[in-house]
């Protein structure tokens, strides 16, 4: 049975850097971004985006996290990979848990979700989620 999860996610650092820029051209980056859980989901979180910038405006990532704590009753851990946008001042994610990632309680973990987070303002994730 399909199961929702609402919750919100802040920061709590992001540490970003550049590996790739080409003067007049698109840079590349990579970012270290711990945080928290709070809602449906709560707990702690660890997350490596790399990161695409076209121009100052715009950025598309890929990440992969790992979230320690709970969903619902059940506590765990278990991996999400991120496929985002950046534009007009808001990312825009598609969260996928990692088939096999989950543990403890939350083994057998799948599900799919989005995460929206305008600048400055915390991020709400909707994730639908089912234990096989």
């Amino acid at each position: 049975m399909i199961t929702r999860a609402d919750a919100t996610f802040q920061p709590g650092s992001w540490d970003e850097s550049s590996f790739s820029e080409i003067e007049g051209g698109p840079k590349l980056t990579r970012a270290l971004v711990a945080g928290t859980y709070s809602g449906d989901i709560a707990g702690t979180t660890t997350i490596l985006f790399i990161m695409y910038y076209p121009d100052s405006a715009s950025a598309r990532f890929s990440g992969l996290e790992r979230v320690a704590g709970r969903i619902g009753e059940r506590v765990g851990s278990f991996v999400l990979r991120h496929e985002g946008t950046f534009s007009d001042g808001e990312a825009r994610t598609i969260l996928t848990i990692v088939p096999g990632s989950g543990t403890g309680e939350l083994r057998g973990l799948r599900g799919e979700g989005l995460s929206v987070a305008p600048v400055g303002a915390t991020a709400t994730i909707h994730l639908d989620y089912d234990l096989a």
